[in-house]
């Protein structure tokens, strides 16, 4: 027999892992772990159901390979793992996720200082090269460069890229809406990519390879300001269309 008790159960327990994934685990270096667990929970699911129809040989075929992926999964996830503990013994995070309220103003004076200085730079052609992580993994990062933890303003970023200082070769690196760290040092991605394209864009693209962390890039030859995610180039000659792309990278 239906039951509409048993069905609301399951819908708010999807829906507070949705948000527990999207509040932790997307872009970060444990979403792999979730993904494989999540496979495990779908197998072990299935060979319930094949039992319960009374395919009995199917169901105890999908019982034994989920029990031994279950151990499996210890020895290939190890490291993500060993971060994923660490992340639910995080206080602060578990703060950050019932968190309801949120400063708006602020978070649009610092969506509002990345667009006006990108534009500014695109124009003078000053090259640039911005790292967007929710969560900090510093080993995808070949040098994480100097310790700032400031709050984002144009001015800031305007004087970091700015040619004549020594920080204005590397890579400003965002989180949690903060400027962490300045002058870092990306690992270059490996494709051939176009004779156009330079050290930054190179720096932008592997980044993005090897992590969830979107990349914002101003080409100082041509002032283009293109976004790397996932291995690919987005251009953007739209400031409106930016500063949209930019909102949703900052406050997803």
């Amino acid at each position: 027999m239906f039951n509409w008790v048993g069905l609301v159960q399951i819908l708010v327990i999807i829906a507070v892992l949705c948000l527990f994934y999207r509040s932790f685990i997307r872009n970060t270096s444990s979403e792999r772990l979730v993904r494989g667990l999540l496979g495990l929970a779908l197998l072990w699911g299935l060979s319930f159901i094949l039992s319960w129809a009374h395919l009995d040989l199917l169901g105890a075929f999908l019982h034994w390979v989920a029990l031994f992926l279950s151990i499996s999964i210890i020895v290939v996830f190890q490291p993500e793992l060993r971060k994923f503990m660490a992340l639910m013994g995080n206080i602060d995070e578990w703060r950050r996720f019932f968190k309801y309220n949120r400063d708006v103003s602020r978070n649009t004076k610092a969506l509002d200082g990345i667009v006006s200085a990108v534009e500014y730079m695109s124009s003078k052609h000053t090259g640039a090269l911005i790292v967007f992580m929710n969560s900090l993994d510093e080993s995808t990062i070949d040098k994480l460069g100097v310790y700032i933890d400031a709050e984002i303003s144009s001015e800031l970023l305007l004087t970091i890229f700015f040619n004549k200082t020594p920080l204005h070769d590397g890579a400003v690196i965002i989180e949690k809406n903060r400027i962490t760290y300045a002058g870092g040092i990306l690992p270059l991605s490996k494709n051939n990519l176009n004779w156009k394209y330079g050290t930054r864009h190179r720096a932008a693209l592997g980044m993005s390879e090897v992590s969830g962390a979107t990349v914002l890039v101003v080409s100082e030859e041509s002032g283009d300001i293109s976004i790397a995610e996932k291995g690919k180039f987005t251009k953007y000659d739209d400031i409106k269309k930016l500063r949209a792309k930019l909102e949703k990278v900052m406050y997803k």
